[in-house]
């Protein structure tokens, strides 16, 4: 029984001095060469067509990163800047552990709302790649970067607000901006007294809403809104609970 002891106690010493060696001898992971973004440039210039989500807009190619050291799987984050940044509060709208990534509109789209462009603009977007190594995402490696051009539509219902209280009559809508955290829309602008306003869907009157009882509350094809005293007005409107604010700055 001793020396079955004594054999084990000798077997596990050699096996640990053989992996501390083995640990010892292998090299650490270093940076070596960043990543080379080649597409999109600078002359990419993409206004989105919500009416083909699943087209391709375009593909990110890049040339690998290369690290010093033992073999690792490298991962590729794509970012998304506004331009002139300098990558501050860079987001990532996409990862690889491939040399490109393709985009279908759909895709670009979301990721240029994410990133924090507003839609119908044409926003100069500061796009590189990222690399890192490990499940911690350490010994990070930045790409070149490229300023491209993008025009999203939004992700959500497309509601204006029209009328003869508003700068364009009712020629023209001027597009609501909307809250992604409250699920609300709201514009501020200058209303003129002796005019009126409505709200539609997507510059047609196919939906649009008024308010019959001027109380606040929104009415399917009800009546136009008055204005009565010229101002800047900020308004907010809950499409949902069918209700909108009013008010003069």
């Amino acid at each position: 029984m001793k020396n079955i002891i004594r054999f084990l106690i000798a077997f596990i010493s050699i096996t640990a001095i053989s992996c501390t060696d083995e640990v010892m001898d292998r090299e650490a992971v270093s940076t070596n060469a960043a990543p080379t973004l080649k597409t999109p440039s600078t002359s990419f210039d993409l206004v989105l067509d919500k009416n083909k989500p699943n087209d391709l807009a375009t593909t990110f190619v890049w040339d690998y990163a290369t690290y010093n050291g033992t073999s690792t799987i490298v991962t590729y984050s794509i970012e998304f800047a506004a331009a002139g940044t300098k990558f501050a509060n860079p987001t990532v709208v996409a990862t690889s552990t491939s040399k490109f990534k393709n985009f279908t509109v759909n895709e670009l789209n979301s990721a240029a709302l994410s990133a924090g462009f507003a839609p119908f603009l044409k926003n100069s977007v500061d796009v590189r790649v990222l690399s890192t190594v490990g499940t911690t995402g350490s010994l990070s490696q930045p790409s070149n970067s490229y300023t491209i051009k993008l025009t999203p539509y939004p992700a959500w219902p497309n509601w204006g607000i029209i009328g003869s209280a508003t700068p364009t009559g009712w020629d023209s809508d001027t597009n609501l901006d909307y809250d992604l955290a409250t699920k609300k829309y709201s514009v501020t602008m200058l209303l003129i007294a002796g005019g009126e306003f409505k709200f539609r869907l997507d510059d047609g009157w196919a939906d649009n809403f008024g308010d019959n009882g001027n109380n606040l509350t929104l009415d399917a094809g009800g009546a136009n809104i008055p204005v009565a005293v010229t101002g800047t007005y900020k308004i907010v409107i809950d499409f949902a609970e069918k209700t909108y604010t009013i008010t003069k700055l």
